[in-house]
Formats: structure tokens, sequence, C-alpha cells
């Protein structure tokens, strides 16, 4: 079965980026964490939530354990919460499938450190039914600049 051209997009993006991952178009929502791990059968803490945020320098993705909330505290001064559209115009994705990488442009990046409890983590792949897998530190390491610092 072909892939959503969306997450077809973002299939090829991996390739480009060198991570031997395939993309999986599931039945079941992953739009939220709870519903990926269920999907997928993994602990909520090996789904990674991709969110934005907006601070005075611009749009900053972090990238959270499903078990974890983003304390903004911890991201510094003046920081809200993206709106759709300003995710959509910072990674190319819409809410509910935005993936870690693979972004229409580089967008600022801060990873929670937690994630690394886990050799393998799962994220969105481009829409709300499309996942992938991936080792922790081959997703760090495919991140330019990626801030990892404790930020739940």
């Amino acid at each position: 079965m072909a892939l959503h051209p969306t997450a077809q997009r973002f299939q090829e993006r991996l390739a480009a980026l060198g991570l031997a991952a395939d993309v999986h178009e599931l039945a079941a929502s992953t739009r939220t964490a709870a519903e990926a791990a269920a999907a997928v059968g993994v602990e909520v803490g090996q789904i990674v939530k991709s969110l934005v945020f907006v601070d005075p320098e611009g749009p900053v993705l972090c990238l959270c354990a499903g078990d974890r909330r983003v304390d903004t505290t911890k991201l510094g001064g003046d920081v809200r919460q993206a709106t759709g559209d300003e995710v959509r115009e910072a990674t190319g994705f819409a809410i509910g499938g935005v993936p870690p990488i693979g972004h229409d442009r580089p967008v600022r990046t801060v990873v929670d450190s937690s994630l690394r409890r886990f050799p393998t983590v799962w994220c969105a792949a481009g829409t709300p039914n499309a996942v992938f897998s991936v080792s922790t530190e081959a997703l760090i390491g495919a991140i330019p600049e990626a801030a990892v610092e404790e930020i739940s």
C-alpha cells in the first residue's frame, strides 16, 4: 500500500538524511503520545512529541518524551506555544504529524535529555497516522546543532 504523499515525502527526507528508518502508516491514530504508544506497543515515554514554541528569536522545536511535559521556564524568557499556522510555517507540517527532523527549513531544536532513557524512540512522520522508529542517538545526531537539555 502506498504511503500518503506527505508521509512519502518525509520518507524521502529520512533517506536524504542518511537515516535507515521506515515510515509506517497505522490504522489507529498516532496524534497523541498515548495513542501512538498504544498503536506501536511501546511505553509512552518512547514517543517523541515534536512541539513548537515561539520566543523572541523565532520558532523553537522541542522534542520531548511522551510521558513528560515541556517546562517552558527552562526554555528561558518570553516563550509561548506556537499557533497551528506558526507550526506549519516553521516545519512544513501540521500539528499532529510534525516529525522531529526533515522540515522544510532548519528549525532551532532542543531535545529533552530524558529521551536518552530509551535506545529507540518512535516519532511522527508527517501525518497523524504515520510514524517511524529510530535509534535515539541517531535521531539526535541527525539534527544540526541540536541542544540536548533537561526541559521537562
